[in-house]
Formats: C-alpha cells, sequence, structure tokens
C-alpha cells in the first residue's frame, strides 16, 4: 500500500488552526495524512492564544512561509497545501518555491500584481489598516467586525458562536505587508505567476466574500495565465470568508477532495 500523502492546512489571520479539525478528519477518512500547524505565536488553543497575543506581534508573511517550510520538512513526502485567506496566499508561496505538490487557495489573501481593491475589502481591513502603529501588535476583531468580513452569509447568532470558538489575534504586520505590495519592490507577497515547473493550483472565491470579493481571486487567476502548470478556478455561490469553518464547510472541502481527484493527487 502507498503511504498516505500529507495535507497541510493553513489557517488565515484572526482564525485559529483548530479550525481545520473537520477538514482533517475528513481527509484521514479519505487516506490522506493532514496537519495543521498554527503560525509562529500561536498557542496551542485558543483560549491560550488569546491570553499570549503579544507572541504573533510583529510577524509578516515570509516568517509564517518559513515556519510551514519547516513543517514540511518534518513530513515523509512532498504534502498537498490548503491555505484559507492569508493562508491561501502562503499555500502559494509554498508551491511557487517547490516545497509543495499541489496547493488549493481558497479565498486567498492578494499576491502581487492583483489589483482591484473593493469596498468590502477596504471595510474589512480597516481595523488594522487604521492604526499605522498596528504593524508592530497584534489585533483582534470584535464580534462586529467579525461579522461584517466574515460571517456576512450567516445568521448573527451563528457568526458570534464562531467568532467565540475560533477567533485569535492577528498579527497586524501582514495585512500592511499584503496591501502595499504593489508598491514594495521585494514584498513577501509576491509570487512567480510564470512559474511552469509548479505543481497544480486550484483558487476557490466564494461570491459574497466581503474580505477577499470574488474579483480578487479572478484577477489572481488571470495573472496565472502565462504559466503552463494547471491553475484553476472555482466559484462558489452564496459564500462568504467563513466558508471553510461554518456550517457549509463541507460543500467547500468536498469540492477541494473532487479536485485533488481530478489531479490524481
Amino acid at each position: 500500500m502507498a503511504p498516505a500523502t500529507p495535507v497541510v492546512f493553513i489557517h488565515g489571520l484572526w482564525i485559529h488552526s483548530s479550525s481545520w479539525q473537520p477538514w482533517q478528519e475528513l481527509f484521514a477518512a479519505n487516506g490522506y495524512l493532514p496537519s495543521a500547524p498554527g503560525w509562529p505565536g500561536d498557542s496551542d488553543s485558543v483560549a491560550s492564544t488569546r491570553a499570549h497575543s503579544d507572541a504573533v506581534a510583529g510577524i509578516g508573511i515570509d516568517d509564517i512561509t518559513s515556519s510551514y517550510r519547516e513543517h514540511i520538512r518534518t513530513l515523509p513526502a512532498k504534502p498537498i497545501v490548503i491555505g484559507h485567506s492569508f493562508g491561501g496566499l502562503i499555500a502559494q508561496k509554498l508551491l511557487d518555491s517547490g516545497h509543495a505538490a499541489a496547493a488549493v487557495a481558497i479565498d486567498p489573501g492578494q499576491i502581487k500584481g492583483v489589483k482591484p481593491v473593493p469596498l468590502s475589502q477596504i471595510r474589512s481591513a480597516l481595523p488594522v489598516l487604521s492604526r499605522p502603529a498596528n504593524k508592530k501588535k497584534a489585533v483582534a476583531l470584535t464580534e462586529k467586525q467579525f461579522a461584517y468580513g466574515f460571517g456576512n452569509q450567516l445568521s448573527r447568532t451563528e457568526s458570534d458562536a464562531l467568532y467565540r470558538r475560533v477567533t485569535i489575534p492577528g498579527p497586524g504586520r501582514v495585512l500592511f505587508e499584503g496591501t502595499s505590495a504593489n508598491f514594495t519592490k521585494n514584498s513577501p507577497a509576491a509570487v512567480d505567476v510564470r512559474n511552469n515547473e509548479r505543481g497544480p493550483l486550484l483558487l476557490i472565491a466564494g461570491t459574497n466574500d466581503h474580505t477577499v470579493p470574488e474579483v480578487v481571486v479572478r484577477a489572481a487567476h488571470k495573472l496565472y495565465q502565462h504559466s503552463h502548470a494547471v491553475t484553476d478556478l472555482a466559484v462558489l455561490p452564496g459564500k462568504g470568508h467563513s466558508l471553510v469553518f461554518d456550517s457549509g464547510w463541507r460543500e467547500v472541502a468536498d469540492r477541494t477532495l473532487a479536485w485533488l481527484r481530478s489531479q490524481n493527487l
């Protein structure tokens, strides 16, 4: 019997890695070897991360990417990486650098070269970007901010429950790095979109996402069209930014598994 293929799940800004637990169970049941390490400074639990939020202050995109490269070196084979939001940006960087066999980027943070900046995206980022000092701090969302940026397609009851269960303070620096990417020569948000040697990539967009709107994901997909490597796009109607950990997560996970099978992965 062939060894199980490792799958590394990468969470996004403001979300704890435990949010991937249902995905890990599903992927294990489908013959994969899943893991979901947190970002540098994250603790094992939501409560502990909240209590020690200073540990994530000042962490940037390169720091996060390096930590996942270190984790990948401990695995028995090159993994599939699946990332959400800023985790989707990290997944693309790991694929580009040859550390992953394939990647799925779900509502991914925008890579350098993506130009659309919808108003809803600006509003979602304001809790961090409105204060320049936040670049060196850990920043937490309020329930109201989470409901707009993540839970806008959910009932307020479900949104508030998710807020209590999976949210953590996040490093403001990654958002400053992401939003300034097109004005920074050596931006950590840069990916070689012309790389012909990388593995397959699936980009997933939710039509009702406020934080990473569909137009942003489509723009990223367009940038990759100069590469001969597989780059697919899936658009999921009615999905907001919480799509990987809200009550509709299974639809997204099943779509991801189906694509992996289509790529013989």
